[in-house]
Order: structure tokens, then C-alpha cells, then sequence
């Protein structure tokens, strides 16, 4: 991509046509939202200044040097930072500080019946479930990458050794350095758990310095005020990022628990013998809760009643 482009758009100069041809390149490649971000805080930094040249002003033993934009090429970015560190025996003092863009943190939130899917500025990828809340930051700070959970996502984290990428929920934070793993962790309904499918995590009580690690194919969930790790059972489930919703051979009580979960209502169960069905199936989330119920009534034998009015469903 043009860097004189880029620079137009971070500006604010950019023409409508400009602005979607650079959307449409950052959304094409991590590596191009890389190159952005390196490329803006090069322009934030204010040791570029108005002049239309490099200017060295000599005072004593000090040497000021002032940068114009204008004059810096492909190949200056290059070793631009080269160019801090390599001079021996001189000292440089730029004319204005540095100016660092503040951290504001942004929120989205999924409602009921629908998913949503984002790639955050380090590359990492999350999908997100119905009922589901991030928090994150609109930059990472060097040290650390952190993000605020309430619901369930899906992560495919991107790979830095250096800085660990964490995500923060009620009670459990779960920190990684690059790998993919489910999270569910609803604090209305007291849930949590992570399903690990490549890499390793792990798993640390609020506050606490040390955790639990789990392996691929290996899932951690609370139970009775504990963790407990144990094998992933239905991986069937996490198709709910591509829309869908999977019962294998799951208890009735586990399925109305999910559709409450996901389509934000209540269901009562007025039979105590519907309890002991088992389900099986896979549907779209699109289709709505009242299809899966009927679908599901092929097999299993129950009636349903939907009070729209009180968001409530009876069966029996």
C-alpha cells in the first residue's frame, strides 16, 4: 500500500474511494494492519517537523536535529531507528517531546440470537457468541495484552513470546501467548469454562500470581468452587462461530439451559419426565429458537407454548 496513502488517512485527508481501499487492505492481512500501526506511530512521533529540510543545528557538544515528513523515504522508515541508536559519542535532543496516543477502551456487545467476529490491532482474532461482551483496548501496550470478557468467545490468538495476551473475566483469568481456545464464562450465570485446541493456557484465580495449565483436546471448568480439568467431550460446539448450534446426545436440562443462554428468555418445564430426553442436532442460529423446539419435537414428545409478551416458553 502507498505510504503517502496511508499517511492521508491517518490525517483525515483521505477521499471516500481512499478510505475504502485501505479498510478493505487492513482487513485483507494481519501483516498489513502491522505495517499501518508501525507507520502511524512513526508519524505520531513529533520529532517531525514543519521544515521542508533536515536541519542540524550545532550548540557545544549537543547536535539538534529536526525531521520533516516530507523528506522521509521508503527506505529512511526502514532505518529510522537505526538512526536513534547508532551514532556514538553524540547526543541528540529533538525539539519536542513525543507525543503517545492515549489508550481508550472500547466495548462491544453481541446481542441475543446473533455472533459477531473482529480482528484486534495485534492480529488476534475472536468471534464472539450471543449474549457476549469485550472490552478492549484500541492499542496493546508493550508489555502486555489484555481484554475483558463476559460471555463466550473464541480466540485465535496471535503468537508473541514476549507479551501475553490475557483474558480477564469475573472470577478466572486466562492467559496465553499464542494458540486457540474457547471461553465461557457468563458471570449472570456463574459459568466458566475453556476448551483448549492447540498450544497451551492457562487458567489463574483472580489476583493470583500462578495457575492451572491444560493441554490440547483438554477443557477446564469450575465445579463446586473448584477447577476441574477433564477431556473435551462435544467439539461439535464450537460450530457456534460459524452460526451453529450442535446437541450431542445432550440432557434436555443442558439444552434449555444453552437456548436460554443464547436467545435471552425463559423456558419452564412443566413435565418432570421431559427432563431424562436426550437431544441430538445442529441448527442455525438464524433460524430461531422456535424452530430448534420443533425439530427437536420429532424425537422427543412435548408440546410447547411462547408467551412473546413475557419472553417466556412453556413445556410440557
Amino acid at each position: 500500500m502507498n505510504t503517502q496513502l496511508l499517511l492521508k488517512y491517518i490525517e483525515g485527508d483521505a477521499t471516500d474511494h481512499e478510505k475504502a481501499e485501505i479498510t478493505n487492505w487492513l482487513d485483507s492481512d494481519p501483516e498489513n494492519m502491522r505495517e499501518f500501526l508501525a507507520i502511524r506511530k512513526l508519524n505520531d512521533i513529533s520529532i517531525w517537523q514543519e521544515s521542508h529540510d533536515v536541519q542540524q543545528v550545532q550548540k557545544s557538544d549537543t547536535k539538534i536535529i529536526r525531521w520533516s515528513w516530507t523528506r522521509i523515504t521508503a527506505e529512511a522508515l526502514k532505518i529510522a531507528a537505526v538512526l536513534l541508536v547508532a551514532v556514538v559519542g553524540t547526543r541528540y535532543v529533538y525539539q519536542k517531546p513525543i507525543r503517545i496516543d492515549p489508550v481508550v477502551m472500547q466495548t462491544l456487545h453481541v446481542p441475543a440470537g446473533q455472533r459477531a467476529e473482529l480482528t484486534l490491532t495485534d492480529g488476534t482474532k475472536v468471534w464472539l457468541n450471543a449474549k457476549t461482551t469485550l472490552t478492549f483496548p484500541n492499542q496493546f501496550s508493550d508489555q502486555i495484552r489484555e481484554v475483558q470478557l463476559d460471555g463466550e468467545g473464541y480466540f485465535d490468538v496471535t503468537s508473541n513470546k514476549s507479551r501475553p495476551f490475557i483474558v480477564k473475566t469475573r472470577k478466572y483469568d486466562v492467559k496465553v501467548w499464542g494458540t486457540e481456545f474457547n471461553l465461557m464464562a457468563y458471570s449472570g450465570k456463574g459459568i466458566f469454562e475453556t476448551s483448549l485446541l492447540e498450544g497451551s493456557v492457562e487458567v489463574l484465580k483472580t489476583g493470583s500470581a500462578q495457575g492451572v495449565l491444560i493441554q490440547p483436546e483438554q477443557r477446564i471448568f469450575e465445579e463446586n468452587n473448584q477447577l476441574v480439568i477433564a477431556p473435551i467431550i462435544h467439539a461439535n460446539h464450537f460450530l457456534w462461530k460459524e452460526g451453529i448450534i450442535s446437541f450431542d446426545n445432550e440432557s434436555f436440562p443442558e439444552m434449555v439451559r444453552k437456548l436460554e443462554l443464547y436467545f435471552d428468555l425463559m423456558i419452564e418445564v412443566k413435565n418432570d419426565k421431559i427432563l431424562k430426553y436426550r437431544c441430538t442436532g445442529k441448527f442455525r442460529t438464524k433460524d430461531g429458537v422456535e424452530h430448534i423446539l420443533k425439530v427437536l419435537q420429532l424425537s422427543n414428545k412435548f408440546s410447547f407454548e411462547i408467551d412473546e409478551k413475557q419472553n417466556v416458553i412453556t413445556i410440557e
